[in-house]
């Protein structure tokens, strides 16, 4: 039975990701308003009624503006750690108290035919979490919202079938932004920010090795980066290790305002 991941929006306006697989449909967050999450849905024919539940990696509004909205109209469960929960409540609004779930960090968990394992990350969050998500053999994962790619997170990571990878910004063009404030630059900068293209690259390299043959740049600043930069900084990175893409590796992006490559797990 087939195993689908697709990355609805990814990037600092907004965050969605669907996977799904027998009878089970989940999002990955829900930061982009909840008629803009229905529409993407439907564009994968996905209806959105017949969604399962909905796992959060942290409170940031570009991760939660949906949440509250979608569970209400469907019904749907929401899981979050404790720490999320508390600190997303005014955001999120009510949420019904048969739908609060709660999860563990680093302990696995089920919703429906999928198994959740939800790491901790390095991020100015209240208990930010990445998803491995597994289905009979095969799994998928999101990583965004990382400061630096921690050992822990690089082996909660390892041999991935596809996944979402953080490549943010690109340091120069973040550091020449007028935009953005001193003290912003720094916290994007930081090791609770965001990875830039050089160290989301380097990453990269770290999870081949590990056996990960599929990657999406995902989380893309709309200011301070873009597409072309991330996908050839990587793509430079990866051939001075004589990785060749789309033979050893493939390579893509993550779109921030639509709907991304749907992939389908055999």
């Amino acid at each position: 039975m087939k195993f689908t991941f697709c990355p609805l929006f990814s990037g600092s306006s907004g965050n969605a990701l669907f996977i799904g697989a027998g009878d089970t449909r989940i999002l990955i967050d829900a930061g982009m308003p909840g008629k803009s999450i229905e529409r993407a849905l439907n564009e994968i024919g996905v209806l959105p009624e017949t969604l399962t539940a909905i796992a959060v990696t942290h409170e940031h509004s570009d991760h939660v503006k949906g949440v509250g909205i979608l569970s209400r109209k469907y019904h749907l469960p929401v899981y979050a750690n404790e720490r999320t929960w508390n600190a997303m409540a005014r955001t999120v609004g009510e949420v019904a108290p048969r739908n609060r779930r709660e999860f563990v960090d680093e302990e696995d968990f089920y919703i429906g035919d999928l198994a959740l394992l939800p790491f901790s990350i390095p991020h100015d969050a209240a208990d930010p979490v990445g998803f491995r998500v597994y289905y009979g053999g095969r799994s998928a994962a999101t990583a965004t919202d990382m400061g630096y790619m921690k050992k822990s997170v690089l082996k909660a990571l390892s041999g991935v079938d596809v996944m979402v990878l953080e490549s943010n910004h690109d340091p120069d063009l973040l550091l020449r932004n007028p935009h953005y404030s001193m003290y912003l630059k720094q916290r994007i900068l930081g090791n609770h920010g965001h990875l830039s293209n050089a160290s989301s690259a380097d990453a990269l390299v770290a999870l081949y090795e590990t056996g990960v043959r599929q990657v999406l740049l995902g989380h893309l600043s709309g200011e301070n980066n873009t597409p072309e930069l991330a996908l050839e900084t990587a793509a430079d990175r990866l051939r001075r290790e004589g990785v060749r893409l789309n033979e050893d590796i493939g390579l893509g992006v993550a779109w921030r305002d639509r709907v991304s490559r749907k992939f389908e797990i055999e």
